[in-house]
C-alpha cells in the first residue's frame, strides 16, 4: 500500500500537527513501511495457530498460567478528585487544551 502526501497531510490534520516538507516525507516513507508490513503478514498462513493471550510462551510452558483476576478495592480516584478544583464525580473539569 502506498502513503500518500495527502494521506500524511490528512492525518496530521487530524492530530493537529503542523509538520515541515521534511517530516511529511520522512513519516510518509514510514507510515509506508508499515504497511508494507503488515500486508507480508497478512499473507502468514496461521490457520493452524491457535488463539493465544501470550506470544513469548506456549500453553504447556511453565510461567505460562494466567493469573486470576481479582477485582480489588482502588482508591486512587477518589484520592485524584479530592485534588481536583472542579470535580464531580466520578468526573472533573480541566481547561481547554485544544484550540482548532
Amino acid at each position: 500500500m502506498k502513503i500518500s502526501r495527502e494521506d500524511v497531510l490528512y492525518v496530521a490534520e487530524l492530530a493537529n500537527l503542523e509538520l515541515s516538507e521534511a517530516e511529511v516525507e520522512t513519516f510518509r516513507q514510514q507510515l509506508d513501511e508499515i504497511l508494507t508490513y503488515i500486508d507480508k503478514l497478512k499473507q502468514l498462513d496461521v490457520s493452524s495457530v491457535g488463539p493465544m493471550a501470550q506470544v513469548l510462551y506456549g500453553a504447556a510452558e511453565p510461567g505460562a498460567e494466567l493469573r486470576e483476576d481479582v477485582v480489588q478495592e482502588c482508591d486512587v480516584a477518589r484520592a485524584i478528585l479530592e485534588q481536583a478544583p472542579e470535580a464531580k464525580k466520578p468526573y472533573f473539569r480541566v481547561p481547554k487544551v485544544i484550540e482548532r
